[in-house]
């Protein structure tokens, strides 16, 4: 009989719920093979018991468990540790730029064409598609300029104002620290931190530290495209593994990883970007190992750890690497609003150390200002509270969308309703295209945008991703009246809303 009684200490002071401390100490248990794949867990009467805990807490742990894939439930059997957990083991490019002859300039420049893309010329009554962003009206503007205001008239903050670290506000890297370690199960200190401007300058650095000509990194067989085009500008080989409910399957990358030196595996492990769905804890544990025996680097991309409707956050890899092979990188832009570039990268501190040396050419130090201000943010749980408040909202307008998009629109899309995030990922039935779509939407006022931007790899999956976040309740209906219209149009058939 294992001993549960002395195995769990639950904090009852502490702000996180009971059943999620049970449950980060079970998987804890699990991980250090204390308690083995197969084991049967006592009924939930017996441990609360046990633990002197109420029934309905336990129940909550072992719910959360089974929705991160760590046990299974056998009906008329009990739960048990899930059976397939692998054991965690501690420890065509593109052309080349051409140069641009003097024409209406005094002199030569390189142009790369593979970095141009088209931004809408936002029009009064048109609606544009977006790929999940947060709605900026939900932006606590007065909290924070109250904060700001309160920094500034500190009588010592010139001292903030010189050059300062190029690791980014010292202050704001130690509360990153306790509120990462508190709530993402992490274990860094300070030094383990870079300040970045959001999460694309941090796989910016993490590229042009990784990646030299010919090095490969493996990636989703759809994948980020901003991600993507910072691998190509390394000149990387981009090698595509398949995407499927459970994420990256990890047993391609581990048959390339047996014919070829692989650097780096890129992962947006909670929800893949663009097609949301979340990388199990089999695949994590198997992708973690993998790096630990063919020594890549796991480019862990969370960009939005935050938002979850049906269960709490999974943990990220990050919290599981115990042998250095992950560089983990999140940003509040997406949290608060776009406009606040506060970012991070955290990984093993000879690699932060190179990343400040490279930060300094490229942006000597961030807005130290701005960063005191979101380190008062954090710190005072005014960005936990924000965070409640937008998750409430988001969720609300996230099953408006799916509703109608099933009530209107089922014979043209299908869907899996995100668990989490700021999108859906839409697969157009194969008889329509995206390119007539675009072409008919103009008539109502609506732009799709570069729709051929989630085909980086051309196999013609007929998909998009579309966010819901930043649109209002009358604004979804609207919205998806107009792509109805549209639809209709191409079909040639009368409508009805």
């Amino acid at each position: 009989m294992f001993p549960y009684k002395t195995s769990f200490q639950l904090d009852r002071k502490s702000k996180q719920a009971l059943y999620l401390q049970l449950s980060n100490r079970f998987i804890e248990l699990i991980k250090e093979r204390k308690l083995i794949p197969e084991t049967k867990l006592p009924g939930s009467r017996t441990l609360s018991e046990l633990l002197n805990v109420h029934r309905k807490t336990v129940v909550a742990c072992y719910e959360e468990l089974l929705l991160q894939g760590w046990v299974e439930s056998i009906p008329k059997k009990g739960t048990f540790i899930n059976a397939n957990l692998p054991e965690l083991h501690q420890q065509e490019f593109l052309k080349k730029e051409n140069i641009i002859a003097a024409k209406t300039i005094g002199f030569g420049f390189y142009k790369n064409t593979s970095l141009v893309r088209k931004s809408p010329e936002f029009k009064e009554k048109w609606m544009y598609l977006n790929d999940g962003i947060s709605d900026a009206r939900l932006t606590p503007t007065e909290d924070l300029a109250r904060t700001y205001r309160r920094i500034c008239s500190r009588k010592n903050i010139y001292k903030e104002m010189s050059y300062g670290s190029l690791y980014g506000n010292e202050k704001l890297r130690k509360t990153l620290v306790e509120y990462l370690n508190k709530t993402r199960g992490l274990n860094i200190s300070k030094d383990n931190v870079i300040i970045t401007r959001g999460s694309q300058m941090g796989i910016f650095l993490a590229s042009k530290l990784l990646l030299q000509e010919e090095d490969c990194v493996v990636i989703g067989l759809t994948n980020y495209t901003s991600a993507d085009t910072n691998f190509l500008q390394r000149k990387a080989n981009l090698i595509r593994v398949t995407v499927d409910d459970n994420g990256l399957v990890t047993d391609e990358i581990e048959q390339i990883c047996k014919k070829r030196i692989i650097k780096a595996v890129y992962v947006t492990s909670h929800h893949h970007h663009p097609t949301t769905v979340t990388l199990s804890a089999e695949r994590r544990i198997h992708l973690l190992n993998l790096a630990k025996k063919y020594s890549f680097a796991i480019i862990e991309d969370d960009y939005d750890y935050d938002f979850n409707y049906n269960h709490s956050p999974i943990l990220p890899l990050a919290s599981h690497d115990t042998n250095g092979n992950v560089i983990y990188i999140g940003s509040v832009c997406k949290t608060v609003a776009p406009v606040f570039r506060i970012g991070y990268l955290i990984a093993p501190k000879p690699f932060v150390d190179e990343a400040a040396n490279q930060r300094r050419f490229i942006d000597r130090q961030g807005d130290a200002l701005l960063e005191l201000t979101f380190e008062d943010f954090i710190k005072s749980g005014d960005l936990d509270r924000h965070i409640k408040k937008v998750m409430k909202v988001y969720k609300t307008r996230r099953d408006l969308f799916c509703k109608i998009l099933n009530e209107q629109f089922s014979d043209v899309f299908t869907f899996q309703k995100p668990k989490g995030g700021m999108a859906v990922w839409l697969t157009l039935n194969k008889k329509y295209s995206w390119t007539n779509i675009s072409k008919a939407a103009i008539k109502y006022q609506l732009e799709i945008g570069e729709w051929q931007r989630y085909d980086n790899a051309k196999v013609g999956h007929n998909s998009i991703r579309i966010g819901f976040a930043s649109y209002n309740e009358e604004e979804i209906k609207e919205l998806l009246k107009r792509l109805l219209l549209t639809i209709n149009e191409v079909k040639n058939l009368k409508i009805s809303f």
